[in-house]
């Protein structure tokens, strides 16, 4: 589906809500939406046993929670915002680690 900028953050040892963060960009609301729709069916054809998406109606932003992976797909402009990476991220030198 030609998502954008996809990265994978580790989760372990900072959260007990997921193991794995996936962020990635859609181009458009159009686009975000098809990428959605993508993640949500291949999970299904995996067998992901427990399975949400929210934000689809303005696909803005959506939120597929898998259990212990969590898909985050943006427009680029709400990714940068809300910017999940810095927040998630591993600790750098001159970033402080989010509590």
């Amino acid at each position: 589906m030609k998502a954008e900028d996809t990265i994978s953050i580790d989760l372990r040892g900072k959260s007990t809500i997921a193991d794995t963060m996936v962020v990635t960009s859609g181009r458009s609301n159009r686009h975000v939406g098809a990428v959605a729709d993508r993640v949500v069916e291949d999970l299904r054809k995996a067998g992901a046993p427990r399975l949400r998406a929210e934000g689809m109606p303005h696909c803005d932003w959506v939120l597929i929670d898998a259990g212990d992976v969590i898909v985050h797909v943006f427009r680029p402009e709400v990714r940068a915002f809300y910017d999940l990476e810095k927040m998630w991220g591993p600790v750098g030198p001159n970033r402080r680690q989010a509590s």
